[in-house]
């Protein structure tokens, strides 16, 4: 039996239109390819939009550096369009919430700017391997799309077990890369962290959206409270709309998303994260039991939450589905903190991350792609109900955490990169998710219009290529607290940083201060840099100002 013939090209298939297929989508066609974006939910965003959760979670150095230029526009134009307010829905976690449809008309405009394909509401059942080259994917409406190299930005990280790649899930074990904050001994993985079905509530005072308690709720609802046990180890109080008996802000603007009237909020809490599920292996099954949970988590808001009068209840609260997007007020899909996890040979680990004493910035890891920064935050991981909060130092995305092992042309591009789950457990936010396809796209379009194959980021002439597009693009490289994109320094500053010239006095601190002389050290690692660059150490001259002796190394 002959193979379909395909029904669209593309130089680079984006699979999963998520926050991560967005950023692969929009880098790969600024790179000059043609690129097809599939998603299998009615509309892309991902977190920001069918997940229903646009209170980005980002580092605290988001408003001023640390971002590529891409996110930022991103979330410029949110703020444009509530006429410049900073944080529009005023959430406490977050230094930007906005509402799901205004993140929606962004990135549909930003990708038909882009002149990107999008195809929405098709999942892939099928690909077409030979020789580990995906030749095409197939989708459940018959769809066939072919390409020379495919992004895997899917949520659960499906398009890599179609295409035969190897992945990981739950926890590799202690005993694998000695992480303390692994599963004790060996793999488990079953040991998938809890995820949530989010859902958006209005609040009309004075009015009674009370309805009958749900299927479920009297066997859930000793479980729901205001209250959180804290990393601190500690129980941190809340209360609706005030602070907390300990200080804490109030339940109602954690996460925020309008903040005039009737006000609007997305409900992702303690209460109704849910463990103990297969949202991978059984994602039928975990929906039941995400949807039912959040729905006991709105009956027992509406009927028996604490006021703070000493009364019971808050029956103001509607779910809002025109803010949703669904017919219910729910999300349309759920808020998932991890997927499989592609294969690589040395996958990114949490000693990678760490704090380093004396240094700004975590262990340097070859061939940065981008940055991202966030702490571990592992939930409840089934069989082990313990949290973890760890933290982390502003790290990176190598090239070597894309590419899975035997792959030709395929890429992860969201949460699913070479990583262990503590390590992904901090990559797997907004920006880290953004940072992560973004870099993807850039390596894909490269491959496909040079002909290359995906694993050929090994070859130093062409991971310099692909990093030279992405710092022409805006994307840093390395953690730089005063060379922006603006600065004609910036290209030369960031990839010399990518190749380790910020190794000596310049790794106290995340300030480059390109108009001061090199230190000793400095010059000991820009003449290293050089010879991984294929500069001459020569190059490095001690007298000049050390942002020109960046700029010598990488002409």
């Amino acid at each position: 039996m002959s193979s379909p013939e395909p029904t669209l090209t593309a130089d680079v298939a984006v699979v999963g239109g998520g926050f991560g297929g967005v950023a692969a989508a929009l880098a790969a066609a600024r790179a000059g390819a043609t690129v097809v974006l599939v998603e299998g939910h009615s509309r892309v965003g991902g977190q920001v939009t069918t997940q229903a959760l646009p209170a980005l979670d980002e580092h605290p150095h988001i408003e001023s550096f640390g971002a590529s230029a891409s996110y930022r526009a991103f979330r410029d134009a949110a703020r444009a369009h509530y006429g410049g307010v900073a944080n529009p829905g005023g959430g406490w976690v977050s230094r930007l919430c906005f509402e799901p449809a205004v993140a929606q008309r962004i990135l549909d405009a930003t990708l038909a700017e882009a002149k990107v394909t999008v195809l929405t509401g098709l999942a892939p059942v099928a690909a077409r391997v030979e020789a580990g080259r995906v030749l095409d994917v197939t989708f459940g409406d018959g769809t066939v799309l072919a390409a020379a190299v495919f992004c895997d930005a899917t949520e659960r990280g499906d398009l890599a077990p179609l295409a035969g790649v190897a992945t990981v899930t739950g926890s590799e074990g202690r005993d694998a890369h000695g992480e303390p904050d692994a599963v004790p001994g060996g793999p488990d993985p079953a040991a998938q962290q809890s995820f949530t079905w989010c859902a958006l509530v209005e609040h009309h005072p004075g009015a009674d959206f009370t309805g009958p308690a749900p299927a479920g709720y009297a066997a859930l609802r000793d479980r729901l409270s205001f209250d959180i046990a804290g990393w601190d180890g500690g129980v941190h109080r809340y209360r609706m709309f005030a602070d907390g008996p300990d200080g804490k802000p109030p339940f109602w603007t954690y996460r925020r998303l309008r903040a005039t009237a009737p006000e609007l909020a997305v409900l992702n809490w303690a209460s109704n994260d849910c463990a103990g599920q297969d949202p991978i292996g059984d994602p039928a099954g975990a929906e039941r039991a995400g949807r039912e949970l959040t729905a006991a988590f709105v009956h027992w808001l509406r009927t028996e939450a604490p006021r703070e009068d000493g009364g019971r209840g808050f029956p103001g609260l509607r779910l809002a589905p025109e803010a949703a997007g669904t017919p219910d007020g729910f999300a349309e899909a759920p808020y998932l903190r991890e997927s499989r996890r592609i294969v690589v040979d040395r996958p990114v680990t949490g000693h990678d991350l760490a704090p380093q004493p004396g240094r700004a910035r975590a262990r340097h890891l070859p061939g940065s792609l981008g940055v991202t920064w966030y702490h571990v935050d592992l939930h409840e991981r089934t069989g082990h109900p313990d949290p973890v909060y760890r933290e982390t130092a502003p790290f990176t995305v190598p090239a070597a955490s894309l590419v899975p092992r035997g792959a030709v042309n395929l890429l992860a591009a969201a949460k699913n990169l070479g990583a262990t789950q503590v390590a992904a457990a901090a990559y797997r936010v907004h920006h880290g998710e953004w940072a992560v396809g973004e870099a993807a796209g850039a390596l894909a379009a490269r491959a496909a219009l040079d002909r290359r194959a995906v694993a050929d980021i090994r070859d130093p002439v062409f991971l310099y290529r692909v990093q030279r597009d992405l710092v022409a693009a805006g994307v840093p490289l390395a953690w730089v607290a005063d060379v922006p994109a603006q600065d004609p320094r910036f290209a030369a500053v960031h990839l010399a940083a990518a190749y380790g010239a910020l190794r000596g006095e310049r790794a106290h601190t995340l300030a480059v201060e390109p108009d001061r002389p090199a230190g000793p050290a400095d010059l000991v690692a820009a003449r290293r840099a050089a010879l991984a660059l294929g500069a001459a150490p020569s190059a490095v001259d001690p007298e000049r100002p050390f942002g020109a002796v960046l700029e010598d190394i990488t002409r």
